[in-house]
């Protein structure tokens, strides 16, 4: 297992966890005219259900992302999302292995499937969840004064840029 690539993934979940430890159940679940009526427990949701996607997927070998089971106790129930994303980081020792990737292009198509792996989907998710945080800092600007951290939504890519323009 690529160390690297799971730490980064951990620190995303514990940044995760500590908004969420700031942020009171009214606030978690409050609809956010700025995320489209969506609340930070929607997005939060939506990051857990790939992780535990793919989770699923490693025991079957097959990956669909689109076929996820939505669990909307997460979205309302902070504690528990707080407890699921626990298990999540808990659970990514996991060793490589090949998968299928199985995803619809169209409404009623059967859909396709490509080959990957557990770590590439790792490399997704944790991105899927970057961009994700990002609108959560949005909603969390709009909700309260909390102060994230300033890479919190930033793929690290990203912050690497700013640095190195920085030391220009």
């Amino acid at each position: 297992m690529n160390r690297q690539l799971t730490k980064s993934i951990e620190t995303a979940l514990a940044q995760i966890s500590t908004m969420l430890d700031a942020l009171s159940d009214e606030q978690y679940k409050r609809s956010l005219p700025v995320l489209s009526g969506a609340s930070l427990g929607g997005h939060v949701r939506h990051v857990i259900e790939f992780f535990t996607e793919l989770d699923r997927g490693y025991q079957t070998g097959n990956v669909n992302y689109d076929a996820r089971l939505r669990d909307k106790a997460i979205e309302q129930r902070r504690e528990l999302a707080l407890a699921t994303l626990r298990r999540i980081s808990a659970s990514m020792g996991k060793e490589n292995k090949a998968l299928l990737l199985t995803t619809a292009t169209e409404a009623g198509d059967t859909g396709f499937q490509v080959v990957t792996n557990y770590e590439r989907e790792l490399v997704y998710n944790l991105e899927h969840a970057v961009h994700h945080m990002a609108l959560m800092k949005i909603g969390i600007r709009e909700l309260t004064a909390l102060q994230l951290p300033e890479s919190f939504g930033v793929a690290s890519s990203t912050i690497r840029y700013r640095q190195a323009q920085c030391a220009l």
